[in-house]
């Protein structure tokens, strides 16, 4: 068995990593960035020993699909895509990143002569606003109505696994996170409650930029949902959604000045709501794949804040 990652420089992928690594799995990192300085925050040098890098663009559809080949591919976790607000101003290149990007890694799984499992990061953003849809928590049978290109391209790679799988029986899995939460979480628009969480830490003043509710869901119960879908043996082309915690911004606030007294007077937090619906049902996927850990919304953020403080101490912040 040997794993691909792309996208492995970014929090998810630097938290996939780290797991596969401490399952004693041979994994190959596959990112524009040969340094892998989130993997640096959450692990030690010595469990990133015989850790293969390699560097170049997941649109770079003949350099992938020779190292999906040559490098002896079994399994891909496919994470490499740039974020909501680069879309928006960047359709373009954002589609080139997030859907032929894509492509490559399915196209490069089809051709490598030997079965390749292929596990996805699509996202919550396949969703509308929360007013599109009834009170409710959506299911995988709800209709997708997407208010970005970033949501637009992720709902396109779930049509285009299923079509892999029907024309090459490619099996897949993507997975749906809203806001994921945890040490390396630094780029996004929903980046900011752990922004937040790191400014506490510096004792910097910090207000999150965004108002209403989101579902939080902690890095580490993230990276261990996806390796449970890599390491499943479920065949097909599923798409499941990856419900954590909904929570008002404002409770952010006060989660953090329960941990950390007086973080109330650093941290506050106002602005529009994510245009997502954010109330998820995601019992397809524990019925799927037995064993998704969620970790409580405040035990997550608390070990968050002493990863960071730990950091913070060693200088390494």
């Amino acid at each position: 068995m040997r794993v691909l990652v792309t996208g492995a420089q970014g929090c998810i992928g630097a938290w996939v990593v780290r797991g596969l690594l401490k399952r004693g799995l041979d994994v190959l990192i596959y990112d524009l960035d040969g340094n892998p300085a989130r993997l640096g925050l959450i692990t030690e040098p010595g469990e990133r020993t015989g850790l293969d890098i390699q560097t170049g663009a997941i649109e770079d559809t003949e350099r992938l699909k020779v190292l999906i080949r040559d490098a002896g591919i079994t399994h891909i976790v496919h994470l490499a895509a740039v974020l909501m607000p680069f879309c928006q101003t960047n359709p373009v290149k954002g589609g080139l990143v997030d859907v032929v990007g894509t492509l490559n890694v399915f196209e490069g799984a089809r051709d490598a002569g030997r079965p390749v499992r292929v596990v996805y990061a699509s996202s919550s953003a396949v969703w509308g606003p929360e007013d599109a849809y009834e009170a409710r928590a959506l299911s995988e049978a709800d209709p997708t109505r997407p208010a970005t290109h970033y949501g637009v391209f992720k709902q396109a790679n779930e049509g285009n696994a299923r079509v892999f799988y029907s024309a090459s029986g490619i099996s897949s899995v993507g997975l749906r996170p809203w806001t994921v939460y945890g040490v390396g979480r630094d780029l996004g628009l929903t980046a900011a409650p752990t922004i937040a969480m790191k400014n506490l830490v510096l004792g910097q003043p910090y207000q999150i930029p965004l108002g209403g509710f989101m579902d939080l869901q902690y890095v580490e119960d993230v990276a261990e949902t996806f390796i449970g879908c890599l390491l499943s043996t479920v065949g097909g082309a599923h798409v499941f959604n990856l419900a954590g915690d909904v929570i008002h911004m404002d409770e952010i606030v006060k989660t953090l000045d329960r941990l950390r007294p007086g973080a109330a007077k650093l941290i506050s937090a106002g602005g529009p709501q994510v245009p997502v619906a954010y109330r998820m049902d995601d019992a397809a996927l524990r019925a799927t794949v037995p064993g998704i850990q969620k970790t409580p919304l405040e035990d997550g953020m608390r070990q968050t804040v002493e990863l960071y403080e730990k950091l913070h101490r060693e200088g390494r912040l």
